[in-house]
């Protein structure tokens, strides 16, 4: 019980970090979207996503996000068109296209930064999301900074489930790796909610 608590305190203090140190890349962790519009929850993490490029946080957006079966968009195309159409060029815009999940969206991510030598990142999700993002980017020789959005709309007693889900991914993968959670949730068929 002790161990479990911990993890809520560190998923907990981790929805709190804003850091908007001068890194290498902006990750945006994928969200559902909507025949090529992005939901309310993928829409608020690039809005915020779109405020530390304009600060001047990185030179480069990674989006993030495969598709569901038959969606004719992927969660990173949606990401990518929402971001042009407020003026990012596209050319600073990197797109992860294949990830079903948070750990297989992460490890397509890190292998084409390190093969562009980019290692420094701020990792844009919802507060509940940004501990298990930084123990997975840690996990792929990625140095992650959080910097969760301020406007989810998941928020209130509404964010409560989330808290309790990401807080056993975190105190489950803290002991199997994330890795290994990531492919015991596929071999259960997702039926975890792990992952």
């Amino acid at each position: 019980m002790c161990y479990i608590l911990a993890n809520l305190g560190t998923v907990w203090w981790a929805s709190t970090r804003h850091d908007s140190t001068r890194v290498q890349a902006i990750v945006v962790l994928g969200a559902a979207q909507y025949n090529g519009s992005p939901s309310p929850d993928l829409a608020a993490r690039l809005q915020h996503a779109l405020e530390l490029y304009r600060e001047g946080v990185a030179p480069t957006i990674v989006v993030t996000g495969g598709r569901e079966p038959g969606d004719p968009y992927t969660e990173a195309e949606a990401s990518a068109d929402w971001l042009a159409a407020r003026g990012v060029p596209q050319s600073v815009i990197l797109r992860e296209v294949d990830g079903r999940d948070t750990w297989e969206s992460l490890d397509a991510t890190a292998a084409f930064l390190h093969a562009r030598r980019i290692q420094s990142v701020v990792l844009v999700s919802d507060p509940y999301h940004e501990e298990r993002v930084k123990l997975i980017a840690q996990e792929l020789g990625l140095l992650p900074h959080l910097s969760p959005t301020t406007t989810s709309p998941i928020r209130g007693l509404a964010a409560v489930p989330y808290f309790a889900k990401e807080t056993l991914e975190v105190s489950v993968g803290r002991i199997t790796g994330f890795r290994a959670l990531s492919h015991l949730d596929r071999g259960w068929g997702g039926d975890l909610g792990l992952g």
